[in-house]
């Protein structure tokens, strides 16, 4: 009786391990699949879609704006990073190519457009009258929209920006996740958390 719970102890080790195995195995092909993702070619259409409706319900409050920015590719991250290091010019990032969740079609910036063509940055403007900036009634409607903007950060202040992070932080995204794969798929194969 003694050995044969022995060697059922010993089958029970061999087909644990074979899970063990198993799951490893399509752990680390699953990690290899989202590593050979492509990067996107442009912005995603939810925030695509919330852009537009940035743009119109702003103009309803009588604020006219325009997006100055949306999807960066990792060469032009890399070269708005230059500026104010390398090149002429004010430091306007911290972020590297990769770094940014405009590198992932998730993010815009937006300035006030004027009817002449020209564009402001200027963050006290109340240029529809109602005493309030004009530029915090814009993030104000960006975040109803489900943005986050840059000028709630706590260190680097990036007033112009708003992003949709589905979720998702930047090592998941340079891992491969994408805002289409669903909750349950991220919680069972993600162990960076």
């Amino acid at each position: 009786m003694k050995k044969f719970l022995t060697w059922l102890n010993i089958l029970f080790l061999i087909v644990l391990g074979g899970f063990i195995f198993i799951y490893i195995q399509n752990e680390w092909e699953f990690r290899e699949e989202l590593k050979s993702r492509p990067l996107p070619k442009g912005l995603h259409p939810i925030v695509a879609e919330k852009s537009g409706e940035l743009v119109r319900l702003s103009k309803e409050q009588g604020i006219e704006i325009t997006i100055t920015d949306g999807f960066r590719s990792i060469e032009e991250q890399n070269q708005i990073y230059r500026q104010g290091r390398s090149n002429e010019g004010n430091v306007v990032t911290y972020a590297k190519g990769g770094q940014s969740y405009h590198n992932f079609g998730l993010a815009i910036d937006f300035a006030l457009s004027f009817p002449d063509g020209s564009v402001s940055w200027d963050m006290s403007y109340d240029g529809n009258g109602n005493g309030k900036s004009d530029w915090h009634e814009v993030a104000a409607i960006g975040k109803e929209l489900g943005f986050e903007w840059g000028g709630d950060w706590r260190s680097f202040k990036d007033y112009p920006h708003l992003q949709m992070t589905f979720g998702l932080s930047l090592g998941e995204l340079q891992e491969g996740w994408r805002p289409e794969d669903t909750m349950e798929k991220r919680e069972i194969f993600n162990f960076s958390d």
